[in-house]
């Protein structure tokens, strides 16, 4: 099967929604200060991702040990696309790199990976379009901690509703819950950087 690219996200003009999943200490420090602070560290890769269903996924409706608490995060919109335009893919493509060798390079000397995941239903189970999976490390990391945030939310309690309903076999009731995703608006020149391959 053949997977499109796409990112569907929650955003607006000037923000765009990611989630990521912590443990207790640094979510609650995270949405008492509206930033991350310690126990947080800064010099470690954060993985942000823009699908929700793709973020239960991950984490096991909150579930996994490490990921029992889910932050839905917005941040600038310019920070989001500044990202996607200093990533390199965390896997080598040949239609891209002439060699190992130099997507090696590059990788190492980018501050953002970027990661294609099949999508996930809400039962969790593969679409038939890819999701993508952005990671931060070094100056990108500094970025977004320190401009690129506007708000924290712990969402754990409407993320457990969720599985709640799913476990009682009350589909209908929990994909009403879901929040629309639609599909994040990207310029010609950004599309090719980061899906031409």
């Amino acid at each position: 099967m053949t997977f499109e690219k796409q990112i569907r996200a929650v955003y607006n003009e000037e923000t765009i929604t990611v989630y990521q999943a912590y443990r207790k200490e640094i979510a609650i420090s995270a949405v008492a200060h509206q930033k991350f602070v310690f126990p947080f560290k800064m010099e470690r890769m954060t993985w942000i991702k823009p699908s929700f269903l793709w973020m239960m996924y991950r984490s096991g409706w909150a579930t996994k040990e490490g990921q029992e608490h889910i932050l839905a995060i917005k941040i600038k919109r310019e920070g989001f696309e500044w990202a996607l335009k200093n990533s390199c893919l965390s896997h080598f493509e040949s239609s891209l790199f002439s060699s190992q060798e130099e997507w090696k390079i590059k990788l190492q000397n980018s501050p953002v990976r970027l990661q294609w995941d099949p999508e996930k239903d809400i039962h969790l189970q593969n679409l038939h379009y890819r999701s993508i999976q952005i990671g931060l490390n070094g100056t990108a990391v500094c970025h977004y901690v320190n401009d690129w945030i506007i708000s924290i939310n712990d969402i754990t309690p409407f993320c457990k509703k969720i599985h709640s309903l799913l476990l009682d076999n009350k589909i209908e009731e929990a994909k009403i819950l879901l929040t629309v995703e639609n599909i994040y608006p990207l310029s010609h020149e950004l599309r090719k950087t980061i899906t031409d391959f």
